[in-house]
């Protein structure tokens, strides 16, 4: 039987931490958020909670931490920055989820859904700038006030290209463009760029060099690629209640997955009928869904996919060969094969 809500997440939790060595600290980053937003009594602090708790897989601190790590630096000076890292990424979530429409994240109402639409947006709006704060407290932790500013350009850097990546989806959807480039372009943007931004964090505020730092920002890049493309397939092969999400809002908002693009490369001419039409919003998602999934099945578009999540997830190992051979590095390796094998 699937699970969901609180026991799913701390079962992808003890999956991660049977690979990762800071499972210590993610659990404290957890409490840390708790603790940031239960303690208040307004309605902010009630949103802010709800969207955060209970965390999700903890990915992104997770990158801070062990990013720390491989550059030989200590990951309790980072701690604040892997809360933050979890604030950035949920933040975006909140936003997801009312430009989608969607009314599950994570197993439950989403903010937009629980709250309104005007007080989820100051909601993740509040939550991106806890991630410049929780920068910001580094300074108590040890990190060099050069390294936070270079970690504050990072991450406005890498948001603004979260933004590019969000705009460009629009307008890849809006066209209707199956072209494959054009997708892994915005897939580097939208999803990379907050891998990357947790990434180069912690090699900074780790202390590590240059060198240090680009290598991990290429695993980073690589590694989110592959992490989009898997969830692309997760939405044409888990259902709701395993995945805590709508498992047909790509079908409703007409995304155009790398599934679909495939699809539509390797179909004929009554498949590219069938799948626009099936994107096009009319109709009822489920079954427009199930007409998808048969197609994505028959062309090997699915196969294709899963392919193509273990070639960037390789190429993400593969930078990792600029880091010190350490644990840490070992830990890295194997979270991006743990990241296209996943069910949520």
């Amino acid at each position: 039987m699937a699970k969901s809500g609180i026991e799913g997440d701390l079962q992808a939790r003890n999956v991660l931490s049977s690979i990762n060595g800071v499972a210590p600290l993610i659990m404290e980053v957890s409490a840390g958020l708790t603790g940031r937003w239960t303690g208040g009594h307004s309605s902010l602090d009630s949103m802010c909670s709800h969207a955060l708790v209970p965390s999700g897989k903890m990915f992104r601190p997770i990158l801070v931490l062990e990013s720390a790590l491989a550059v030989g630096g200590d990951a309790r000076v980072v701690l604040p920055a892997a809360m933050g890292a979890e604030s950035g990424h949920v933040a975006s979530l909140v936003h997801d989820d009312i430009i989608d429409d969607d009314e599950i994240r994570r197993g439950k109402p989403s903010v937009q859904h629980q709250f309104g639409v005007d007080n989820a947006i100051v909601a993740g709006d509040a939550l991106i700038f806890d991630l410049f704060l929780s920068l910001a407290e580094c300074r108590k932790t040890g990190a060099a006030d050069s390294r936070i500013v270079a970690a504050f350009d990072v991450v406005a850097r890498r948001g603004i290209e979260l933004c590019r990546g969000q705009i460009m989806e629009a307008e890849i959807c809006e066209r209707m463009d199956f072209d494959r480039e054009a997708y892994l372009t915005m897939a580097g943007l939208k999803t990379a760029s907050l891998f990357k931004g947790a990434c180069e964090c912690g090699a900074l505020l780790g202390g590590g060099d240059d060198a240090m730092v680009e290598a991990l920002s290429r695993y980073a890049e690589n590694l989110g690629i592959a992490f989009q493309i898997h969830d692309d397939l997760l939405s044409y092969t888990r259902e709701t209640g395993v995945m805590g999400k709508p498992d047909t809002s790509d079908v409703r908002n007409g995304r155009l997955t790398l599934p679909v693009i495939l699809a539509y490369e390797l179909g004929d001419s009554m498949d590219r009928l069938a799948i626009t039409d099936g994107l096009s919003g009319e109709g009822d998602p489920t079954a427009n869904r199930q007409a998808l999934i048969t197609i994505l099945e028959r062309t090997g578009a699915l196969a294709g996919t899963e392919r193509l999540a273990a070639h960037y997830s390789r190429q993400a190992v593969d930078a990792l060969a600029g880091l010190p051979v350490t644990l840490s590095r070992e830990r890295l390796a194997r979270f991006a094969e743990e990241a296209i094998d996943r069910d949520r």
